[in-house]
């Protein structure tokens, strides 16, 4: 109860100083779904119940099943809340693993989905590279590329997270050689012939680098970059690929500016030296991936100064600059693009995503476009109703303001977690709690990953569905819609689960 008075008092002060009458009108109402449940409620004595465990169980029966949390019934979940077979009404803050962004069954998704425009993609999905529809260009100069990062007018759309990385990295590898030849197209009978038996020089020994503890995917190209878990990596052949040391900070990230200050200079270093060595050895690295905020690997974040110097780093030595905004694009970070909180001289010259967008691809410029057609092809090449999801999304996004809500809100959250962690209940497992500034992109880590995950099963019996990521960290995604009635049940819940531990 202390802690709930606590975040009414920062709530009413941070409303006061940060949110004018007419903006707070402006999101209310979203925020408050019509319908939306006023609190969790679980019916069963174990969440999953009955139902879902026996659901889970069926499907079974035909794919793999148990990493299954819960059995949805998606047509009865709305807003913040995710229901159950079993009829347990949760708050989520996990959001289909950081991937809706303003929650269920919106009302403006649910009308795109009624429209004409809507059904005549649905069931006439063309390849694009080949049969654009007619909408093709208008559909993106309202949708997606409204939000280009700037100095990125070229977009690639593709049908993952996993892929746009990949993709990214194919045009990463095409324009390094194009560079090399001065004649994009000037390709040797032996660049021709060697390819084919993945051979040099048509198959070249270049790398793509990532940092430790990243998470970039898990089809080949992008499982050579992830460095979360063993068990993603486990059996699958792998490239050669080097990874550097992520900055190992401590946070919050401003009250340790000295320690910190070393370890990203480390890291940088570290960075340099791979280039070099690797150019050396005729194994160059054509290009970097790093996620604004390691997120499957534990929530590490880096100082904006570091990703500055990263860039002049990258620029020096020719290498391409890829940022996976996967997970963190879309709002969740009190940005637009996580990236902008770095304030770059430049833009990166690859931004990916995914998740929030219900879309995936990559941004780029001009200048890493191929030279010839069918180099970077596929069949698909994207979905139109994904892209118009995505138009959906923007619009909503940016007529309710919701970017700068979800910065308000993650202050107000992050305050509070600020406080849980030095009251009783909280102390010992709330630990390194990180995500200040970073809007509602919140994590902490507990004692050890027995106490993390008994934090996200007890939340979960109370009614409030949460995630982990590497091994001892609870994250928070919530949805852009996520208010400041959410954001005081969920600290209440995450404190009546931490005094029961």
């Amino acid at each position: 109860m202390a802690l709930r008075r606590e975040l009414k008092r920062a709530t009413c002060a941070v409303t006061r100083q940060a949110l004018s009458p007419h903006s707070s009108r402006r999101y209310a109402a979203l925020a408050s779904f019509p319908n939306e449940p006023t609190a969790p409620s679980v019916i069963t004595s174990t969440v999953p119940g009955p139902v879902s465990i026996e659901a889970s169980e069926s499907i079974g029966s035909f794919q793999e099943n148990r990493s299954h949390v819960l059995v949805g019934d998606y047509s009865k979940s709305i807003g913040n809340y995710l229901v159950d077979v079993d009829g347990n009404v949760l708050l989520d803050v996990y959001a289909q693993i950081a991937s809706n962004a303003i929650g269920y069954n919106h009302p403006a998704l649910i009308d795109l989905a009624r429209s004409d425009e809507f059904i005549t993609a649905a069931m006439n999905r063309p390849a694009l590279g080949n049969f654009p529809p007619k909408i093709w260009k208008d559909l993106h100069t309202t949708g997606l590329l409204k939000v280009a990062p700037e100095g990125l007018s070229n977009l690639f759309t593709m049908m993952c997270g996993s892929c746009a990385n990949e993709g990214a990295m194919k045009a990463a590898f095409i324009a390094y050689r194009a560079r090399e030849r001065k004649d994009a197209l000037a390709f040797t009978s032996e660049d021709l012939s060697s390819c084919m038996k993945n051979a040099a020089p048509g198959s070249p020994d270049l790398s793509v680098m990532s940092f430790t503890s990243a998470f970039h995917g898990r089809l080949f190209g992008s499982l050579s970059l992830t460095r979360s878990k063993p068990i993603h990596k486990l059996d699958i052949p792998a490239f050669d690929w080097p990874a550097a040391t992520f900055p190992k900070n401590q946070y919050p990230l401003d009250e340790h500016g000295e320690e910190n200050a070393k370890a990203e200079a480390a890291s940088l270093a570290e960075v340099e030296s791979i280039i070099t060595t690797r150019k050396q050895e005729g194994r160059p690295v054509a290009a970097l991936i790093v996620e604004p905020i390691q997120s499957e690997g534990g929530d590490h974040h880096a100082t904006p100064d570091f990703f500055r110097k990263l860039q002049t780093v990258l620029k020096k030595h020719g290498v391409f600059f890829i940022v996976d905004e996967v997970q963190t694009g879309f709002g969740a970070t009190g940005k637009f693009w996580a990236y902008e909180h770095w304030d770059l001289p430049s833009p990166p010259d690859f931004l990916c995503f995914s998740k929030k967008a219900q879309a995936a691809g990559f941004f780029h410029s001009i200048d890493t476009r191929a030279a010839a057609p069918y180099r970077n092809f596929n069949t698909w090449m994207g979905d139109p109703i994904r892209s118009m999801q995505a138009r959906t999304l923007i619009n909503v996004i940016q007529e309710n303001d919701l970017v700068s809500k979800t910065a308000q809100v993650g202050q107000i959250l992050y305050d509070g977690l600020n406080g849980l962690s030095q009251i009783s209940a909280g102390k010992g497992k709330i630990n390194s709690l990180r995500g200040k500034g970073a809007g509602t992109f919140i994590a902490f880590d507990a004692a050890s990953p027995a106490q993390r995950d008994g934090i996200i099963k007890g939340l979960k019996q109370r009614g409030v569905n949460a995630g982990g990521c590497g091994e001892m960290a609870v994250r928070l995604r919530p949805m852009l819609v996520f208010d400041r009635t959410h954001a005081d049940i969920f600290l209440g819940t995450l404190e009546d689960t931490l005094k029961s531990l």
